[in-house]
């Protein structure tokens, strides 16, 4: 490598080790080990420009082990992509761009959240798809408008997290060659040397996914770190793996190969030792002014590279107008709510499982928005999600919408968000509504980044039946409304089912879930559009002030309704609402909460087949709730609906005992 390459890598590494040292926190050993193959990655290869980091057709990079978040705060301000030094002196503060682990939406030239191992490396395989479906559906001969690398760096820890091995697995079986990752294999872990947990043939493992498995031994190589990159991305084919021999730590005496290197500042003294043993010798925090005009170049031809590829986008433009004016559409996240509007779109005529329903407007939306892409977790027929002539998605065909997963309900999700985080695609991903908590990870991680990932769940209660409680969700409709920026809809029939696909489709600053019925459910008259509004009255009180206020969600609401019903003939005038959207409802005017609840009518009785967690909020201190506080059983579900009280006879007489 030649001085400056060195004098780069070795700034790296002491900015890193300064930062965490100022903060008194970080993790310093992955920063020092991986400097590197990361500088060689970002200066020799990767296709970017720190003058815009949205370029459309810019490799990506994600840092997967993203506690070594100081080594990609450092390249970005040393590519000079407008992180300063400022920001950096305030690693881990509160406040700055450089916070504790990457944040997508916060620091330029973040592609991804990452902290939580192994959802990084998910969320590149998922870039990698959307670049693969994105190139077929736009390229032209002469003309790759859309022709870039997906770039990971993973550690010990994301290869030990199953969801990385759900993820690769599928990666090799669809030939992602133009994914290619970095694995900083160094032997250690927080608890020490990995030998005590981590014993596997990792070579083994990846050729068995059907990966292209390269080997740098020495991680301080910059050609042959470089030689290997330029060999992975030769392999079309398949995706690559390159294992790198590093030292966490590296060039601090007391630190390197030691478990201490991993989390915890060096300490003043090492630090010194750290400088000394690189040969630095530059005051805190800086930057050698012939670095900077060292990599002022760099910045210089990158940018001549997108100005190139502007340049093939213009005459691509004129070549094939229709083609770019698509291309313009789907990258602009909007979709066409005229359509949406349609009769079309909301028409239904008869009675049917909220799964159905949503089936038939997911193939409704292959005509309104033709960027839809998505899939189930091995679960397509039974979720209602495959769409007719959309193809399926392979190594063999790019141009398939339809995406088979597998059972891989966790990676399934991580890889959606990679796909969405590429851009140009609406996505949607399906499972059971029980296996939600596979999937926790990386829906906390969208909600967490306020991406429009869609999460289409169905079998949704104990209506799952014989499958009995191992299947059936309990807790679940709490534990996602409980999450921040997540939209959780749960419709009472169609065409709140269309509300439900409205909001999520157009939603564009976070994840939307649709919990879904096995079972068939009516179809209300009154129901509609007023569900866009989270919550409204779907049979009114003849009285302006009811006595009562009855509330549910998706198949309760037809037990409060029929319930109001045979209330009225006892003399007791109820007012019912339906909630398929409590964080929807929630975010309409205070007028519009008063007349849908009025705060004078106190006797208020909720019904929902699932933990009562969270109604209370609703029903107040007078109010009730018929709830399952407890674990299914296995039965028809009609018997255990019957058992465990969910029958109109027992709401009418628990709301008789409220006026007693």
């Amino acid at each position: 490598m030649n001085k400056l390459d060195n004098l780069a890598v070795n700034s790296i590494r002491v900015i890193s080790a300064e930062a965490i040292q100022r903060a008194n926190s970080g993790h310093p050993g992955l920063p020092l080990g991986c400097a590197p193959m990361a500088y060689t990655l970002w200066s020799k290869h990767m296709k970017h420009n720190p003058k815009n980091s949205k370029w459309l057709d810019r490799d990506r990079f994600v840092l997967s082990a993203g506690h070594g978040s100081m080594l990609l705060y450092s390249l970005l301000n040393l590519f000079g992509y407008g992180l300063d030094m400022e920001e950096i002196k305030n690693f881990r503060q509160v406040g700055s761009k450089a916070p504790g682990h990457p944040e997508y939406g916060h620091t330029v030239g973040i592609e991804t959240t990452t902290g939580p191992l192994g959802q990084g490396v998910c969320n590149a395989v998922g870039m990698a798809i959307a670049e693969a479906h994105l190139a077929e559906k736009f390229n032209k001969p002469g003309y790759n408008v859309i022709d870039h690398y997906t770039y990971s760096i993973v550690g010990d820890g994301c290869l030990m997290e199953g969801i990385s091995s759900e993820a690769c697995s599928l990666a090799g079986t669809l030939g992602l060659g133009k994914l290619v990752v970095l694995y900083d294999s160094n032997n250690i872990s927080i608890e020490g040397n990995t030998d005590i947990a981590f014993r596997e043939d990792i070579s083994k493992r990846f050729d068995g996914f059907g990966w292209q498995v390269l080997r740098v031994e020495d991680g301080t190589d910059l050609d042959k770190i470089s030689a290997a990159i330029e060999e992975a991305k030769k392999e079309t084919s398949k995706p690559s793996i390159i294992i790198v021999r590093n030292i966490i730590g590296f060039g601090c005496p007391d630190k390197q190969g030691k478990a201490s290197a991993h989390g915890e500042p060096l300490g003043e003294e090492n630090l010194k030792a750290l400088k000394e043993n690189l040969g630095w010798h530059y005051a805190p925090f800086e930057v050698p002014v012939d670095l900077r005009e060292y990599m002022g170049k760099f910045v210089s031809e990158a940018e001549k590279k997108e100005k190139a590829w502007n340049e093939l986008f213009a005459a691509y433009r004129k070549e094939y107008p229709e083609l770019a004016e698509q291309w313009d559409y789907w990258f602009s996240g909007k979709v066409d709510e005229e359509k949406l509007n349609s009769e079309d779109f909301w028409k239904f005529e008869k009675s049917m499982a909220t799964r159905q329903s949503s089936g038939d407007l997911i193939n409704r939306l292959t005509a309104i928005v033709p960027n839809l892409i998505g899939g189930s977790a091995d679960l397509a027929p039974s979720n209602k999600t495959y769409m007719k002539g959309k193809g399926d998605f392979s190594a063999e065909d790019r141009s398939g919408a339809n995406l088979h997963f597998g059972v891989r309900e966790h990676a399934m999700a991580a890889i959606g968000n990679g796909i969405v985080l590429h851009g140009g695609l609406k996505l949607f991903v399906a499972t059971f509504f029980v296996f939600s908590d596979y999937m926790k990870g990386a829906m906390r991680l969208s909600a967490l980044m306020k991406i429009p990932v869609t999460y289409v769940l169905t079998h949704d209660s104990i209506g799952v039946g014989e499958d009995g409680p191992t299947h059936q969700p309990i807790e679940q409709l709490a534990a996602l409304r409980s999450i921040p920026n997540m939209t959780v809809f749960r419709p009472a029939d169609s065409k709140e089912t269309a509300a439900a696909w409205y909001t999520a489709i157009t939603k564009q600053d976070g994840p939307v879930a649709l919990v879904l019925t096995r079972q068939n459910l009516p179809l209300y008259n009154e129901s509609g559009k007023e569900a866009l509004k989270g919550a409204y009255i779907i049979r009114d009180s003849k009285k302006a002030t009811p006595d009562a206020i009855l509330m549910a969600s998706g198949s309760e609401v037809e037990l409060v309704y029929k319930a109001a019903e045979q209330l009225e003939n006892k003399g007791i005038d109820a007012r019912v609402i339906s909630m398929p959207s409590w964080e929807v409802f929630e975010k309409q005017s205070d007028e519009y909460k008063e007349k849908i609840l009025p705060k004078s009518v106190r006797k208020r009785f909720a019904v929902e087949a699932a933990s009562s967690f969270g109604w209370y909020k609703y029903v107040g201190l007078d109010g009730e709730i018929l709830s399952i506080d407890h674990f299914g059983d296995s039965g028809k579900a009609e018997v255990l609906f019957k058992n465990y009280g969910f029958t109109v006879d027992n709401v009418v007489e628990k709301v008789e005992k409220m006026f007693k």
